[in-house]
Formats: structure tokens, C-alpha cells, sequence
């Protein structure tokens, strides 16, 4: 095991603020967050920016300048939008009066060219002038292209689904750009939503026919980009109509000399609705992503998604009898777990299955292959999940994110829930560091104790104190109010919720009570929830996750981190320091923007009744001296506990020392700006407070199942440029700190 390295030593804390990269936005019609250079680059090619950056010191009226970016505006709003696009597909005599519009620009620019003054300036006039005549061109010939390939899939397509069930239109396309992750590259050509499952395996091969790249989608709540078409040229085959399910049967699986609980459900089956199905049996599905209101079965396959169950049933790899799918040759495979051991699979010397291919009648048997894969190497050692090998030794379907074929059904086990089940929520106050390791050892003495009396850990989940705020908690601690009472506090460090289970209620009941004593050791408090509506509460606020990015417009950056559980204290003091060094570099750009502000003259100023005589410059004074007296002091306080935080971080933690707007901004200014005149100011300065914290980036941890796999969320702004790479060189910190811990990256979207 490696020695823990600080975090100081895997990445200089300038990894955390933006990269300086000149933010230019003049090209009209852009609402999307694509900044100039990236859409020069989309339609011109990289060489062009490199041109532009130069002849843009050198403009005189600037009105070349603006007709070129006129012609890529007018291309670049047409080509974000698909409304648009029907539009001049359906008009192409509107559409020709548009290109002939972007070519008369460009040739008024060509008119304005004078080789012989600056001839260097003029080839490079020239080389834009041609990549632009070209993106032109380029343009014009897509929606002819766009016309052809419409009709064609139009014949190819019918003749395997129904009419309706081929959509071009716009509202189609837009509403399966992206998925959860709001990130939007190209729309897709066509979207698909066949009707039966028999159908999929025709679809396939119509679209590989097509030439067009096939991207399956469930319910479009992925965070890793799965479901996002990268290429105009692309097809969305949306499987929400294959909803047909069965209750819980009773199947003898292959190798197993006794029947177990299965349930069998289509791909567009939302998650929740197996769970329900299960429950009426009286048995327990272990899949339960946060997301299994809205998410498919389709999509939890090919993400191997887990959820808090995990930690006593493993993800859905663990808990697949079968399933079925098309693969990229169009072809059907059945894939079937053989010897089945209804519990995690690497705790399994040898894992089989068999793969049975099928043309694409679905009855026609081209070959069967059987696969003997080592249990241990399904995840590494130490991890509770690792979904970093996509290949998992050639496994189809499963954690391949569509990659390898469309999975179109599935049969899943479920297991048989004990009669009593107690739910505890365990509220740590204190040090982050000190709360984690109870972790550990709730988890070790809950598997002794299943062991011993049969009582279970059937779930466990864990939220820091950010996820925390976002989510609204309440605390249930009196200590909790008390802190409250005396301190920013506002929510615990840390709440782990769980799930204790068995046959004998004393049982439980003794366990429960004993797990609550582990927390306290901890400086933790326990809450234990006994009827199903009190348990469901408890629960409510994991449902809530999503709320994390609330403060920004719904977007987030996410990774996925999987750390060994022993080191999981370790991980979250990284995370706390990279989180104290994000704020001090946000408290500084407060500074500097309420210096700016009032540097800048012509501060907003109210009169009093009777001083209206009095100028501006005698009410102010020396009061802006004062204010910027102020700022220099507290921002070089601030700065020298960011040069100090490896020695300061005990401090900064506890909020022994604590970096506070208003205790040492706002208030000192309401002192020396004190009167109505000044309330425009005092106003102004709250305003520059909230733009300047609106662009923070701060770093929350939550935990699923108690496995040490981490959801680490970066809430962001996607229109703002700084906080994204602000963002991106967190990124790189908790990349690197992982890996020293002997964690590995899992996912990042």
C-alpha cells in the first residue's frame, strides 16, 4: 500500500484556478455556450482562428471582420437548430436566397481586400476567404445531402416499423440531443422508437444499410454521455416503448438445483416499476440508482447501476440470469449466467455464462460460446465497485454504455427480504476525517453479524455536509440546533443512512442498537425509523441528490471515484483542502471585484433631503479610501492563508480561521457606508457578491452502498467559461489523489 502523499505534493493548488484563455464572443447568434474559437475551429478548421487572432490586431474599421462572422453566425444558428432546418428543407427557394445572401457578404469582403498595401495581410484575407467560401458550399450541400438521406431511410426504414415510429422533426431531435448531462454536440439525423422488441435486430441492419452511427437511449438519465449523438450522420433507436414485464417468477436457473426469485422485463421497463414488482412479491431488487424513478433497464445493464442495495447484492452485473441483446452485425445474442450465486460475482472462483448468437429472424442459431471468467477479476481488489474494465474479459452488454449492441430484454433474480427491517440514520458531527472510519467498521460488523444471527446490511448510503445543504436536510440532532446556535453549522459533517434487516425482530432490534453505539464512539448520533412510512422518510432525502446542482443551471460535473474503504478518510481530507483552496480563490476574486468597483469612479449616490447641496466628492470624503484600505488588508489576509493552507488546514477546517464576506467585508463597509446616500453602494456590493459567488466551484461527496464508489459532483455553470476550467483543474487534482489512495476513476461525466 502506498503512503499517503499530500495533496499539495500531487498538484500545485494552481491547478485550480482557470486556465487564461481569452474569452471572445463576436460572432452574432450564438445563445449556445460554444465559445468563437470553438465554432471558427467547427467550420473553418483550426488554421482559420490562428488567422483571425492575427488580422484582429491589425483591423481598421472592423467591418470585414463583421460580415465574415455574420456569414458563420447565420450558418451556426441554422445548424443548432432543427426548426430551422426544416424550415429551408421544406423551402428551397428560401434556403437559396440564404446562401446567396452568405456568398454576397463574403464577396464584399473580397472587394475590400488590398493585396498591394500589406500583402501578407491580404493572404491571410485570402485563406479565410476560401475555407469561408467552402463552409458555404459545405452548408448548402448538407441540406441536399439531409434530403436524399431522408427519403432514403424514409423506404429502408418502413418496411421494418411503423410509419410513426421514423421521426425527422424537430421536437424529436431536440429532446434526444443530450441526456442528463445537458451536453449537446449534434442533433441526431433520426430518432426511432420502435414498437416491439422483434423489431430491433431489422432496425440495426436498416441503419448500418444507412451508413448512420446507432445510439441506443432508455430514459435519458445518464450522467456519461452515452446516449449523445457526436455525429450529425447518427440514429437515436429510443427503446421506451419495449415496456412488456412479467411478476416474480419461480425459474430453476441453469446449474442450480433449486427455483429462485426472477423477474423478466423489456428494456424501456423503468427501473422503479421491477422494485414494485418485486415488493408485491415479497422479494427485494438490488438495482436502485438514484435515478429508478425515471431510468430503464436497458440503460442499467449496459452502466452496470447500482444503488444502496449494492452493498449486500452487488450492481446489476451481479444480479443478470440473462438478457438479450443486438449486436452491431445485427444479430441477436442471448447471454445466460451459468451456476448462478445469488450474491456478488467476483466472490465466485469461476463466473460462466453462455452466449448464444441467432440471425436476425431471432430463430435461426449461427453459434454458441461459452465464457469461464475468473471471479476476482470483475473488480479490483479491495473495491466494492469498479466499472473501470469495459471489456470485462469480451462479457457482452453489460457496463459497455451501448458500445457493443442494444440490449432489448432481461432476466433478472431477486431476493427474498427478511421479515423485519429497521432503517438508521446516523448523524457525525466534528472532523470529516474521524466520522469515515465508521464506515469501515459498521460494514465489517454488520457481515460478522450476518454470520452470527442472520441480520443483514441491506442498504447504506452516505451524504457530506454539501450534499447535505443542497438537498434541504433537516437535522434530527439536538446537537445539531445547538451548533446551529453558535456557528455557521448548519447540517452535520456526514449522515450515513442504512437499512439493517433479518427474521428475528429481536435481532434486529439488538443490531440496530448497536450500530447506533458505533456512530456514537464516532461523535455521532443515531436515529432508528421502524415503520415503513418513518423508513420511507428517512430515505427521501437520498432521492434527493439531484439537488446538488440546484444553485447552477442543472449542470454538474461527475466523477465517479471507487476508493478502497480504508482510505476513504484520507480521500475526504483531500476533498476538504481542494474545497478550502476553491473558496479562498473565490473570496479573492470577491476582493479584487469590489476593488475594481471602487476604483472605477462614478459611484451610484442617493442625496438626503437636506443635503442636497452637498457634492458628490464631499459626502463620499475619504470613505472609498477607507473601503479600499479594507480590501487590500482582508484580501492579503485571505492570500496568505492560501499560501499557508498545508499548515493552516487543521484551522481552516474547524473554521477556526474562516474566510467570511460578512463579518470581514460587509459589515465593515455597512460601518463606513453607513446613511441612505450610501445604500446604492452598499446595494451594488451585494450584487458583485452574488455574481462573484454564483461562479464558485466547490467539490460534494456521496457515497453509494458503503463500497468506497464516490460520486463526486462539481456543480457548474455551463455558460461560464472560468468556472469550468476552474472546475477542470479540480478535476486533476481529484484525479491524482485517487490513484495515490489505490482508487481508480470509474466514470467522469
Amino acid at each position: 500500500m502506498n503512503a499517503f502523499t499530500s495533496t499539495s505534493q500531487l498538484l500545485a493548488n494552481e491547478a485550480l484556478l482557470p486556465h487564461v484563455q481569452e474569452r471572445i464572443r463576436e460572432i452574432p447568434y450564438n445563445y449556445t455556450s460554444f465559445s468563437d474559437r470553438e465554432i471558427v475551429i467547427r467550420l473553418l478548421g483550426e488554421a482559420a482562428w490562428g488567422y483571425l487572432n492575427k488580422l484582429r490586431d491589425e483591423r481598421r474599421t472592423g467591418r470585414s471582420a463583421r460580415m465574415l462572422y455574420e456569414v458563420l453566425g447565420d450558418i451556426w444558428v441554422v445548424q443548432r437548430n432543427p426548426y430551422l432546418q426544416d424550415d429551408l428543407l421544406d423551402n428551397p427557394k428560401r434556403r437559396v436566397l440564404l446562401v446567396q445572401a452568405l456568398q454576397h457578404r463574403l464577396t464584399e469582403v473580397q472587394k475590400r481586400r488590398a493585396p498591394t498595401l500589406d500583402p501578407q495581410r491580404d493572404a491571410l484575407v485570402g485563406q479565410l476567404l476560401g475555407a469561408a467560401g467552402a463552409a458555404v458550399q459545405a452548408f448548402d450541400a448538407n441540406f441536399v445531402e439531409t434530403a436524399l438521406l431522408r427519403r432514403k431511410a424514409q423506404k429502408v426504414l418502413a418496411r421494418l416499423t411503423a410509419k410513426d415510429n421514423i421521426k425527422f422533426d424537430g421536437l424529436s431531435r431536440v429532446s434526444h440531443v443530450t441526456d442528463a448531462t445537458d451536453w449537446r454536440v449534434e442533433y441526431p439525423f433520426v430518432v426511432l422508437t420502435p414498437d416491439t422488441e422483434t423489431e430491433m435486430a431489422g432496425l440495426v441492419k436498416g441503419c448500418i444499410e444507412l451508413g448512420l452511427t446507432i445510439i441506443p437511449r432508455g430514459g435519458g438519465t445518464g450522467y456519461t454521455g452515452g446516449a449523445i449523438p457526436l455525429t450529425w450522420k447518427s440514429v437515436v433507436i429510443n427503446t421506451e416503448k419495449l415496456e412488456a414485464m412479467t411478476e416474480v417468477e419461480m425459474r430453476k436457473l441453469p446449474g442450480l438445483d433449486h427455483e429462485v426469485g426472477t423477474v423478466w422485463s423489456q428494456a424501456g421497463v423503468v427501473t422503479n416499476r421491477v422494485a414494485h414488482a418485486a415488493e408485491r412479491a415479497g422479494f427485494v431488487f438490488a438495482v436502485d440508482p438514484t435515478s429508478s424513478e425515471a431510468s430503464c433497464i436497458g440503460g442499467n445493464i449496459a452502466m452496470n447501476a447500482g444503488g444502496k442495495k449494492a452493498v449486500l447484492w452487488g450492481t446489476a452485473l451481479d444480479n443478470l440470469a440473462s438478457w438479450r441483446m443486438v449486436t452491431p452485425q445485427a444479430e441477436w445474442l442471448e447471454v445466460t449466467r451459468l451456476n448462478h450465486n445469488m450474491g456478488k460475482i467476483h466472490d465466485v472462483e469461476l463466473a460462466s455464462f453462455e452466449l448464444q448468437y441467432f440471425k436476425a429472424d431471432g430463430k435461426t442459431p449461427i453459434r454458441t460460446e461459452r465464457l469461464d471468467i475468473p471471479g476476482k477479476t470483475f473488480r479490483k481488489e479491495g473495491l466494492g465497485k469498479d466499472v473501470t474494465d469495459k471489456f470485462l474479459s469480451g462479457l457482452p452488454g453489460i457496463q459497455k454504455e451501448g458500445c457493443d449492441g442494444l440490449i432489448t430484454s432481461a432476466r433478472w433474480v431477486v431476493h427474498r427480504m427478511p421479515k423485519h427491517t429497521r432503517t438508521v440514520c446516523l448523524e457525525f458531527f466534528g472532523n470529516a476525517k474521524d466520522a469515515v472510519p465508521s464506515i469501515v467498521e459498521i460494514k465489517d460488523f454488520m457481515f460478522a453479524e450476518a454470520l452470527r444471527s442472520g441480520v443483514l446490511l441491506a442498504g447504506l448510503e452516505h451524504l457530506d455536509d454539501r450534499y447535505l445543504k443542497a438537498v434541504g436536510y433537516a437535522t434530527k440532532s439536538k446537537r445539531g440546533a445547538q451548533y446551529q446556535a453558535g456557528s455557521s453549522i448548519s447540517v452535520p459533517k456526514m449522515v450515513l443512512f442504512g437499512d439493517i434487516a433479518g427474521d428475528n425482530a429481536d435481532d434486529v432490534a439488538r443490531v440496530t442498537s448497536e450500530v447506533v453505539r458505533i456512530a456514537n464512539s464516532r461523535n455521532g448520533e443515531g436515529f432508528i425509523a421502524i415503520s415503513a412510512e418513518a423508513r420511507k422518510k428517512f430515505w427521501l432525502d437520498r432521492k434527493r441528490t439531484a439537488a446538488i446542482s440546484k444553485h447552477t443551471n442543472a449542470f454538474k460535473i461527475n466523477e465517479d471515484v471507487v476508493i478502497p474503504l480504508p482510505r476513504m478518510a484520507e480521500y475526504t481530507d483531500g476533498i476538504e483542502r481542494i474545497n478550502i483552496e476553491l473558496s479562498l480563490h473565490n473570496k479573492l476574486g470577491l476582493c479584487d471585484a469590489l476593488y475594481n468597483f471602487f476604483t472605477q469612479g462614478n459611484l451610484p449616490l442617493g442625496r438626503q433631503d437636506d443635503a442636497s447641496e452637498i457634492s458628490a466628492s464631499e459626502m463620499l470624503e475619504d470613505r472609498v479610501a477607507q473601503a479600499l484600505a479594507l480590501l487590500t488588508e482582508v484580501r492579503g489576509l485571505w492570500a496568505r492563508w492560501l499560501e499557508n493552507v498545508e499548515p493552516l488546514f487543521t484551522q481552516l477546517q474547524d473554521h477556526s480561521l474562516r474566510a467570511s464576506w460578512k463579518a470581514q467585508i460587509r459589515q465593515p463597509l455597512q460601518q463606513i457606508f453607513s446613511g441612505v446616500a450610501f445604500e446604492a453602494i452598499l446595494k451594488e456590493c451585494n450584487s458583485i457578491h452574488q455574481r462573484v459567488l454564483k461562479g464558485r466551484v466547490w467539490v460534494a461527496l456521496h457515497m453509494h452502498a458503503g463500497d468506497g464508489n464516490v460520486h463526486t459532483n462539481i456543480p457548474v455553470n455551463s455558460d461560464d467559461y472560468e468556472m469550468l476550467q476552474a472546475a477542470h483543474g479540480a478535476v486533476k487534482r481529484i484525479m491524482a489523489l485517487a490513484r495515490n489512495l489505490d482508487g481508480v476513476i470509474s466514470g467522469e461525466h
